[in-house]
């Protein structure tokens, strides 16, 4: 079974950019969401993939993802997915033994940015790099398909 165990933090400065290693254009839509589980189709500069993940408040979760040729996930985001489609920049880069991704909204939800650390298991250490920010790994807002149903520009708080 796919196991993902992942953290996510607000970046608390730009001195990330410096490291970054590599960098990758992301469009992901929605088909649907339900109270246990989410289905998208991303695409990631030219691979795609269909992703299932089960919705829950924890760190780990079930992940699934397929691929599927790019044109049909083209197809899938401009006329099968809910409206919204998020479109980021992940950056990669590795820190203290660590791969850090970090993601730089556009659109809807420009001028949010959120790193996110994948681990072994829930209570892993690691080192916190100094541009990190709050933890918001609770925070279902975060979450891509609440960014999708609720994007960051319309946030009061």
């Amino acid at each position: 079974m796919a196991i993902e165990i992942e953290r996510k933090f607000l970046t608390a400065s730009v001195a990330w950019r410096a490291r970054v290693e590599r960098s990758t254009e992301m469009r992901q839509g929605y088909f649907c969401n339900t109270d246990r589980a989410s289905l998208r189709v991303r695409v990631a500069g030219d691979k795609a993939a269909i992703g299932i993940k089960s919705m829950t408040r924890a760190l780990r979760r079930n992940e699934y993802e397929y691929p599927v040729p790019l044109e049909e996930a083209m197809h899938m985001l401009d006329r099968m997915c809910q409206p919204a489609i998020i479109h980021k920049t992940r950056h990669y880069l590795h820190y203290q033994g660590h791969l850090w991704e970090i993601d730089e909204f556009h659109g809807d939800n420009a001028g949010l940015v959120v790193a996110e650390i994948e681990l072994s298991h829930e209570d892993e250490a690691f080192v916190r790099p100094q541009w990190l920010g709050a933890e918001v790994s609770d925070d279902p807002r975060y979450l891509n398909f609440a960014l999708a149903r609720h994007p960051f520009k319309d946030w009061t708080t």
